[in-house]
């Protein structure tokens, strides 16, 4: 615990808590102050000046990342026959109906994505309990309720997130590893940030984004100009 403070501190001083980073050096920042003894996870936050309690200031949605997010995810796909087969096709590790139902209420939660066929959400529906505090409940928002199961699951195979603004209008998302070269890091970022841009509600009143972060697991938060994205 001591050598990690240590380090902590260490790294602490390498940042001017007053200042905002431009992408590029943030992101040099992240990946040099990494401490972590695995390939860290690399994340940003938004803290966004919106009303959620405001049907139209809900921010919600998916994305396919240009640099993927160096992480294999878990599909889970409930469908049935002809779409269960081509889901099965695409590369999902799980398909089923009922079954997986019942495995998932009995404790079962080894996957990262779920995606339903629009016939199976009545089904689907029994698990909310399980899957909505956990961010896994299929929505044709994030393209997890769709009779294109085959695209679903490539792109979230393929790099595909979803983001989802919580009470206090934060927003955060996975952008890579801290093993990506740099410029995948930026690019995906960048990306990032467009989305988020082209997500802004209408009736958002003043400064949108009141700050951004870049951090890595067990690293520390270091803030980005947004001016320069």
């Amino acid at each position: 615990m001591a050598k990690k403070s240590k380090q902590l501190r260490a790294a602490l001083e390498k940042i001017d808590s007053t200042k905002a980073y431009s992408v590029e050096e943030a992101v040099a920042l992240s990946k040099e102050l990494n401490f972590a003894k695995f390939d860290a996870s690399v994340e940003v936050a938004y803290n966004l000046n919106i009303d959620v309690r405001k049907a139209d200031q809900q921010i919600r949605g998916a994305m396919v990342l240009p640099n993927g997010t160096g992480k294999t995810a878990r599909v889970l796909v409930f469908a049935r026959g002809a779409k269960a087969e081509e889901a099965k096709a695409a590369g999902a590790d799980f398909v089923g109906e009922d079954d997986l139902v019942a495995k998932i209420n009995g404790g079962w939660l080894d996957f990262d994505v779920v995606i339903a066929t629009p016939d199976m959400m009545a089904v689907v529906g029994r698990l909310g309990r399980v899957l909505g505090p956990r961010n896994l409940m299929p929505n044709p928002k994030t393209g997890t309720v769709t009779m294109d199961v085959a695209k679903a699951v490539e792109e979230s195979k393929g790099g595909k997130i979803t983001y989802r603004a919580d009470k206090a209008g934060i927003v955060q998302a996975l952008v890579g590893k801290v093993s990506f070269e740099a410029d995948k890091l930026v690019e995906n970022v960048k990306a990032f940030h467009d989305t988020i841009i082209k997500a802004k509600p209408a009736t958002a009143k003043g400064t949108y984004i009141t700050s951004l972060t870049i951090t890595t697991t067990q690293g520390v938060g270091i803030k980005i100009d947004t001016n320069s994205l």
